[in-house]
């Protein structure tokens, strides 16, 4: 039984605790917040609500620590450092700094005999997989990816940490023609602009600036400023009205071809379709903090991405049982 710890309890948090649930070979501990504990209920009975400033106490009754918090601001600190404690988890999905964020957790990591895994979901995670294997399969070809139409937490709470904004939620939407001609086969070139466009609703804080908070928002790096950006201002009931869900999902196609000249071609395609972005980069997590269990236990350390993990790790299965029924 591997012995969970969630830090942060938002969204991402309770669909931790959600998948945990579905796992019978795994036990949630205890969950940790910044805020009071006592006035977070958790749904699991039994559970320990305690202040993350308590973490240090539980260095030795949990197995792998799963970091709920926010990719634009707290995972670059916050992993580095609980990795010095436990084996940890987290989904930092920014992409430009993964390679600078891998190598911090990775110091922190080996230092202390702890593994660790980064970026781990569904974009950076199932994604990344689909675009490795079809690269490897498929070496003269293309890569697309695309994304939505749906919600971003991440780009959500960038927009949300924006100085003037009480709330807010951005959709990431593919563009349709775009998409039809990478499915056609027909290779095209595409920027970053033509494949998406971004579109935020958001709730201003009482006597913001309207036009400063949407400069800061388009112009963004990392999150908006390479993309056509539409930021509606609405008021919180409408927000809660019209935008309440967590839905998104996306594709990864690569086209390529075979033969001595060419001749033939291909179309991988893998897609996602989600009513609820958390909840289902919450049971990616899960299923890898499973995998982090097992390397830990094998003496393993160190950083590692979705790549470095081999899938039988992932399963709660045995080896004969998934080669009987999976292979």
């Amino acid at each position: 039984m591997a012995r969970i710890g969630i830090i942060g309890y938002g969204n991402l948090g309770r669909g931790v605790e959600c998948a945990i649930k579905q796992n019978a070979d795994m036990e949630l501990v205890a969950v940790f917040t910044r805020r009071d504990p006592a006035s977070v209920k958790v749904l699991t009975p039994g559970v320990t609500v305690a202040s993350v400033a308590d973490v240090a106490d539980w260095k030795d009754k949990i197995d792998v620590m799963i970091i709920c918090g926010g990719s634009a601001t707290d995972l670059p600190k916050q992993t580095p450092e609980y990795a010095k404690l436990f084996n940890v988890v987290d989904s930092f999905d920014t992409h430009a700094r993964i390679p600078e964020h891998f190598a911090n957790v990775d110091a922190a990591a080996k230092a202390a005999g702890k593994v660790a895994l980064i970026s781990c979901g569904w974009d950076p995670g199932m994604f990344s997989l689909n675009r490795l294997y079809a690269n490897c399969i498929l070496p003269d070809g293309k890569d697309y990816t695309f994304w939505g139409k749906g919600v971003s937490q991440g780009h959500s709470d960038a927009i949300r940490r924006v100085p003037g904004v009480k709330n807010g939620k951005q959709y990431t939407v593919p563009v349709e023609a775009a998409l039809e001609a990478v499915r056609s086969g027909s290779n095209p070139e595409l920027t970053t602009r033509e494949k998406h466009t971004r579109e935020c609703f958001v709730v201003l804080e009482e006597g913001a600036d309207a036009a400063a908070v949407e400069q800061a928002i388009k112009t963004m790096p990392n999150y908006f400023a390479d993309y056509d950006t539409t930021v509606h201002f609405i008021s919180e009931e409408e927000l809660e009205r019209d935008h309440a869900g967590i839905p998104h999902g996306g594709f990864v196609i690569r086209t390529g071809q075979t033969g001595w000249n060419g001749e033939n071609k291909h179309v991988i395609e893998y897609s996602l379709k989600l009513d609820s972005n958390p909840e289902f980069t919450s049971c990616v997590i899960v299923a890898y903090a499973r995998a982090i269990a097992r390397l830990s236990a094998e003496g393993v350390s160190g950083c590692k991405t979705v790549f470095d993990i081999a899938p039988a790790y992932l399963s709660p299965m045995s080896g004969d049982e998934i080669r009987a029924h999976l292979l």
